[in-house]
């Protein structure tokens, strides 16, 4: 299981920020390929070589990338192509109208597309209804965050779901504390 902590333009920028991850990822002993970092388009407003020196430094420890509320910010094809990415969100605001307005099933159709191509896993955000999951399935898109799923819950809560799925191999000695 991945957790993903999404990180601001401002913490992201912080000179000590690579360190941070470092230091709590070796304190913790979190496998660094189950943390997903995500990141917001307004990071590339300025200083994208330090954007990229960070990310770079980051995945050479395994961590991986995503860049939430895709296709609603300042994102260029250029930046995107030169970030170490691993994953695009697709805004929820072009999935709450995926159904009634073309305009924004072509711009989830495209983003597909485009992380598709680029080898980037994609997930829409706000699924709220069978609906739009089925639209977005049919559209190559397989991985959803929304209502339709679940409800924000306590960290108890979620983590007794968990439990009785029986999805965690062996409990680890203590949560990591991201």
């Amino acid at each position: 299981m991945t957790l993903a902590v999404n990180v601001s333009a401002r913490q992201f920028r912080h000179p000590e920020f690579v360190d941070q991850v470092r230091a709590t990822l070796e304190r913790s002993q979190a496998n660094p390929k189950l943390l997903k970092l995500e990141l917001t388009e307004s990071l590339l407003v300025d200083n994208v070589a330090d954007v990229i020196e960070k990310m770079t430094a980051l995945k050479q420890q395994g961590v991986n990338f995503s860049m939430g509320d895709f296709g609603t910010g300042y994102s260029s094809l250029s930046f995107l192509k030169r970030l170490p990415l691993d994953q695009l969100k697709i805004d929820q605001s072009f999935v709450r109208d995926v159904l009634t307005d073309p305009n924004d099933a072509a711009i989830v159709r495209t983003i597909v597309a485009l992380g598709q191509s680029l080898g980037l896993s994609v997930v829409a955000k706000g699924v709220e209804t069978a609906a739009q999951r089925d639209f977005l399935a049919d559209n190559g898109c397989y991985a959803y965050q929304g209502y339709h799923f679940g409800r924000p819950a306590p960290i108890g809560d979620f983590t007794d779901l968990i439990d009785g799925l029986g999805i965690w191999q062996k409990k680890p000695a203590r949560r990591p504390d991201f």
